[in-house]
């Protein structure tokens, strides 16, 4: 695995609070930052399905008319043609 070095400009009381919480985890300020953009990166995944999942259901309350498809392709055909 290639690694590639990102840098992250904060101002100082930015920085002292990600020190803190590094500390209080046990863990080096890198490693919080890595976990903390991992968990950033899920979350953000998880939100995106749960918006796709809650599009589908909004649109299965729905009750539209339907038909067998060849059915509903003729039905187009004959007003296409009037």
């Amino acid at each position: 695995m290639t690694t590639k070095r990102l840098q992250v400009l904060l101002d100082e009381d930015e920085l002292a609070e990600v020190r803190r919480a590094a500390r209080r985890q046990r863990v080096s300020v890198a490693d919080y930052v890595r976990r903390a953009l991992r968990q950033a990166r899920v979350a953000d995944s998880d939100a995106d399905t749960r918006r796709k999942l809650e599009v589908i259901d909004e649109a299965a309350r729905f009750d539209f008319p339907t038909a067998d498809i060849e059915q509903m392709l003729s039905e187009i055909e004959r007003g296409y043609r009037h």
